[in-house]
This record gives C-alpha cells, sequence and structure tokens, in this order.
C-alpha cells in the first residue's frame, strides 16, 4: 500500500464513500500482503513453501491459493503468455484478441513467444481490460486476496535494440491502461501489485496500486526507491549479489526472497529458494 494516511483493519483498507442524498456505502478492497513477511514466488507451479511462509504468489490460470497465507495472482497483462500444446489458456498469444497482439515486433527479446498487447488507443486500452477481467474474474473466484500484473513496463521490451522507437505506446498508456485494470481488480475487492519499473512510482497513487511485486531491485539499485513509496514490497532476486543487496537495503522492511530465473519447482535441478 501507498503510504498514506488511510486507517486498516484487519489487513483491509475501508474507504466510506458519501452517495447521493447523504445515503453512505462501504467500499471494500484489500491494501496488500503483511509487510515483511516471509514470502515465495511460485509463478512456475504451486509447491509446499517451507515452514513460516506467509505470503505466496502463484500463476493465475494453472495455480491456487495457499491455504493460511496471504495469496498474490499473477497474471502477465501487458504481454502474451506463450502459445502452449498441452493447455488452452486465454491469454496465450493465440487466444489473445489477434487485432492487439504486435506480431510485427516479433516477441519479447528475453522471453521468447511472449507478445506486446497494444495499448496506443483508448479503445485498444478498453478491448485489452476487457479480455483480461476474465483472467481477474479467476483470481477471485479461486479466492487470492491480490493480483500482479506483470510486463508493466512493456514499451521498454525494445530498447537498445534495432526496433527501438518502434513500439506505438508510452508511459502514459501504460499508466492508463494500468489504471483500468486496477479500478476492474479493486471492483472485485483485490489488491493491486505494482510490478516493477520505477518509471511510474509517481503515478502509482494515481493508478491505484496498493503496494508492489519487484524483480532484481537489488541488482539494478531500485529497491528503496520502491519502499519510499510502498509500505509493503515483495522483493524477488536472481542473484547472489542482487540478494544480498536487497536484503542489506531493505531487509528489515521489505520481503526478500532468492528464486532462480526459472522459478521453478523443487527436485528440478535448478530450483533455488531463500530469504532474508
Amino acid at each position: 500500500m501507498l503510504h498514506t494516511d488511510r486507517t486498516r483493519h484487519g489487513g483491509r483498507r475501508w474507504t466510506v464513500v458519501a452517495a447521493v442524498l447523504g445515503v453512505a456505502a462501504m467500499v471494500m478492497t484489500a491494501c496488500g500482503p503483511p509487510p515483511d513477511a516471509k514470502f515465495d514466488y511460485q509463478i512456475g507451479g504451486d509447491y509446499s513453501p517451507e515452514a513460516g511462509v506467509e505470503v505466496v504468489s502463484r500463476d493465475w490460470f494453472s495455480g491456487s491459493p495457499l491455504a493460511g497465507a496471504y495469496s498474490i495472482c499473477y497474471i502477465n497483462a501487458f504481454q502474451t503468455q506463450g502459445n502452449y500444446s498441452w493447455v488452452d489458456r486465454p491469454d496465450e498469444q493465440n487466444n489473445w484478441p489477434q487485432n492487439l497482439v504486435l506480431t510485427s515486433l516479433g516477441d519479447d527479446p528475453n522471453w521468447g513467444g511472449e507478445y506486446l498487447i497494444d495499448i496506443s488507443t483508448s479503445a485498444k486500452r478498453s478491448q485489452a481490460a476487457g479480455w483480461v477481467e476474465q483472467m481477474v474474474d479467476g483470481c477471485a473466484a479461486s479466492g487470492f486476496d491480490a493480483v500482479e500484473f506483470d510486463n508493466l513496463d512493456s514499451w521498454t521490451r525494445f530498447d537498445g535494440t534495432p526496433l527501438a522507437g518502434q513500439v506505438p505506446f508510452g508511459e502514459a498508456e501504460a499508466k492508463a491502461y494500468a489504471t483500468l485494470l486496477t479500478d476492474y481488480t479493486h471492483s472485485k475487492l483485490l489488491a493491486s501489485g505494482h510490478k516493477n519499473t520505477t518509471d511510474l512510482l509517481d503515478d502509482a497513487e494515481d493508478i491505484g496500486f496498493d503496494f508492489a511485486v519487484v524483480e532484481s531491485c537489488g541488482l539494478f539499485d531500485e529497491c528503496t526507491d520502491f519502499t519510499a513509496v510502498y509500505d509493503r514490497v515483495v522483493a524477488i532476486e536472481y542473484t547472489n549479489a542482487g540478494f544480498a543487496t536487497a536484503c542489506a537495503e531493505i531487509g528489515g522492511v521489505a520481503s526478500v526472497v532468492r528464486r532462480d530465473v526459472n522459478v521453478s519447482m523443487p527436485g528440478s535441478g535448478t530450483y533455488i529458494y531463500d530469504e532474508c
């Protein structure tokens, strides 16, 4: 949750909204995970976490909330997932409305099979948000507490490549789209997580983000940028150096974990987990 003076009660934020004719309505939105709680990032598959884990993030389609823990629902809202032969998901490249999939740019330089969603116009943003609503509905129906929308900074995805400057949208469009997503998420009584990018920290309150999920903030020297804005931060590092930095800088106020870059499951041979 942003650093504010809003009243907290039972892990929830309550706001009284005065309606016309003096009728008051009570609106509830979740405020985010408990601060500095033991966390596990399981978007690569559900498994029984280590003892003491109080917060977990899992995939919206294949994951389930962890009983007794604050559960964050992962949605790749700004890019497609790859196409899978063994399952039919609405967030796969071939299942997104094809007028929104920017295949002309090619897939993400770092994540093969993922294509940017075109949010360059108000109509396209509304269409894209409408497609994501089914995913948020799935999170709510499953019993998750919050949502993290990945690839918020998709407008930067081709920076440093020959296609730099050809993405047809930028920061302003990402902010507008994120606001649509967050508004809908709050309507389902779920918290909304700011996923990565310091570029939108000044806009966090306007968008309506409640907490932050950040990757590699230690590696890129960004951790304190997020804790300066949010009092609830969960951080994932994929290198030993980044993990050491994050633990030293924000380990006392935020949830910091070390995972392998493929967020694999125990027994995979590449599984890594540590926390501070």
